[in-house]
């Protein structure tokens, strides 16, 4: 009688996290938390990365992570490749820390990278914010580049592969439009991505930015770069907002 070993999956999860409060360092908790619970460890291993931007908490660890803190100023796309650079695994999963993991949610976006064998990216669903948008739960998968769509920035799960095509991160992005960006590179190279309806992450939308007129400043900057970027290519005129 011949025996299958189902092998275990490794996913290499990285949360960006500011804790400068202790109400933003609860936030950050309780992401992990609801990460660490949502698989069976025995199928499915997350190998938790934080990269934290209070640096006054180091040499903390989160429990259950390997927490690292930059000495690079702060930019989402530049702490993301700090992150995928110091991982391995076959799948990498970008986030934000403001997110509750639902149970068997990254095995359901496995099964469809499984069932589509082109699909590159994927987004998990989050019952706070699709619904209204006209997206329905448990509902198979929803291909397109949209952000805040199909392309929900603040849960990116991928084929670690993705980046022999696209490159790094793009690190001009401080914050605002990184996953317009990411979403116009994929369409440009005509990589598949997918909202999965039957995978649910439900973003909670804290926001750890406080100064309003930097936040507007910084928004402007990276709009008009943006633009720049990407208005003059093949795809002339048209970018994902």
């Amino acid at each position: 009688m011949e025996l299958f070993i189902k092998s275990k999956t490794e996913v290499d999860v990285i949360i960006l996290s500011f804790a400068h409060n202790e109400e933003l360092k609860l936030i950050t908790e309780e992401c992990i938390s609801s990460l660490i619970a949502s698989e069976n460890k025995e199928e499915i291993k997350f190998n938790v990365v934080i990269i934290e931007s209070q640096k006054e908490m180091s040499p903390f660890q989160y429990p259950g992570t390997t927490t690292i803190y930059p000495d690079e100023e702060f930019g989402y796309h530049r702490y993301m490749n700090i992150g995928i650079d110091s991982t391995y695994s076959k799948y990498v999963c970008l986030c934000n820390n403001d997110l509750r993991f639902h149970t068997g949610w990254a095995s359901e976006i496995l099964k469809a990278f499984h069932k589509y064998y082109d699909l590159s990216s994927a987004s998990p669903f989050c019952s706070l914010h699709h619904p209204r948008l006209g997206f329905e739960i448990n509902n198979g998968i929803y291909t397109g580049y949209r952000s805040r769509y199909e392309v929900a920035g603040w849960c990116l799960f991928l084929k670690r592969d993705v980046f022999r095509l696209t490159g790094k991160l793009d690190e001009n992005y401080q914050f605002w439009c990184a996953d317009n960006d990411y979403a116009n590179t994929l369409a440009a190279l005509k990589l598949r991505h997918a909202l999965v309806s039957s995978a649910v992450v439900d973003h909670l939308d804290s926001c750890t930015l406080d100064n309003q007129a930097e936040e507007t400043a910084i928004a402007s900057s990276e709009f008009f770069y943006l633009e720049k970027k990407w208005n003059h290519r093949t795809m002339a005129g048209w970018t994902n907002m």
